[in-house]
Formats: C-alpha cells, sequence, structure tokens
C-alpha cells in the first residue's frame, strides 16, 4: 500500500454542484481509507466512504460507497461499488470496475495538489468529471 501513500492527506476542491473535500488515510497494513462529502450552500448534498484493501492475490481493491444526507446508503449492504487497481506508476493509479465502465484515477501533480479523474461510460460514450484538490494543511 505504501506505493499509493501519494493519495494521503485533506484535499479541497469546488465543482458547480458543490465544494468538495476528501480525506485520505496513510496506509496502515494492507489498507486504505477515504471519507469524502460536498456541501452547498451549507448543506451536505452527499458523502462517500472508500477502502482500498489488498486482496489474497496482492491486488489493491477500491471499495467505494455513496451516502445522502442523514447516512442513506445509495449501495445494498453487501454491494459497494469495486474497481481494482489496474495501473500504477509513480503518483498515478488508475482503478477500473469489473465491467471496465467506470474508471477513478488518482494522480498527483505536486506537492499541494492532487487530480482525482472519473470516467464512465454513459450510452456509448465517456464522460469524464475532473476534480482539482488542493492540499489542506491542518
Amino acid at each position: 500500500m505504501k506505493d499509493l501513500e501519494f493519495m494521503s492527506g485533506k484535499w479541497e476542491g469546488n465543482m458547480e454542484w458543490g465544494a468538495l473535500e476528501e480525506y485520505w488515510s496513510e496506509p496502515m497494513g494492507d489498507n486504505m481509507f477515504c471519507a469524502f462529502r460536498c456541501v452547498k450552500e451549507g448543506k451536505a448534498i452527499f458523502y462517500e466512504f472508500i477502502i482500498i484493501e489488498r486482496t489474497e492475490a496482492g491486488v489493491p481493491v477500491m471499495k467505494l460507497r455513496h451516502f445522502n444526507r442523514g447516512n442513506i446508503a445509495w449501495e445494498e449492504k453487501d454491494k459497494p461499488y469495486e474497481y481494482p487497481l489496474i495501473f500504477l506508476s509513480g503518483k498515478r493509479a488508475e482503478f477500473e470496475s469489473f465491467d471496465k465502465k467506470t474508471k477513478l484515477i488518482y494522480e498527483r501533480q505536486s506537492n499541494d495538489q492532487l487530480l482525482a479523474i472519473l470516467e464512465r461510460l454513459q450510452d456509448g460514450k465517456i464522460e469524464i468529471d475532473r476534480f482539482v484538490y488542493t492540499k489542506r494543511n491542518p
């Protein structure tokens, strides 16, 4: 998991649909975790809880769940979204869903900037959301 340590930190960004905060823990053992929130006009729009765990085969897999305000889960309790690590080089990691319709990419751009890219295949077209985060110091 040390190879993914570049993602660690408290990150902030903005999108048209709200202010974003994403916190990635330091690696500990075979895992990392992330807490995410989107806030607009002072109210939470949604949250995410993400873990990366190394499987028995040694492959890191990102598992993601969404939550509405009030901690109401979007996904069924035993069915998080799963994205195995498919590429890792330097400070860039790519995770892709088993059906190959969604990819999450994290790339450390500089000491205080992290880029997250969400690529989704929708109706035969690839939609891309880019999240540019700045590191927030405690």
